[in-house]
């Protein structure tokens, strides 16, 4: 086994060692985002976010989102209720369907951990 030091590109080192954030979540902004990550901690919801987000206009009906899964109905309408309460989704009922879209402004705190942006 070799001992020799381990030699990193500047584009290694950045990646390694620079940190995500400028500076660590205040109170208030971990309490803001702790909900959102819990509602997106579910694989389904996490899907169901993820189609709306890639549908046309940002905007899905709980007729296509049913059909994405291999799930009753009442379960991904129970999946839809907490991304609404959560605040990741609006929702618009438009004659008998209701069409879900994601809420854009709130995806950019979960964002903002991830990519390390404000």
């Amino acid at each position: 086994m070799s001992k020799s030091p381990l030699t990193l590109t500047p584009v290694e080192t950045a990646a390694c060692c620079s940190p995500l954030l400028r500076e660590p979540l205040s109170l208030e902004r971990a309490e803001r985002v702790a909900p959102l990550l819990k509602a997106l901690a579910d694989p389904v919801r996490l899907r169901l976010v993820s189609i709306v987000a890639a549908s046309e206009g940002g905007e899905a009906c709980v007729c296509d989102l049913n059909d994405a899964f291999e799930l009753s109905q009442p379960t991904i309408s129970h999946h839809l209720k907490v991304l609404h309460e959560a605040g990741l989704l609006d929702r618009s009922k438009r004659g008998v369907w209701v069409y879900y879209a994601v809420r854009r402004e709130v995806l950019a705190d979960v964002a903002a951990l991830i990519g390390g942006g404000e």
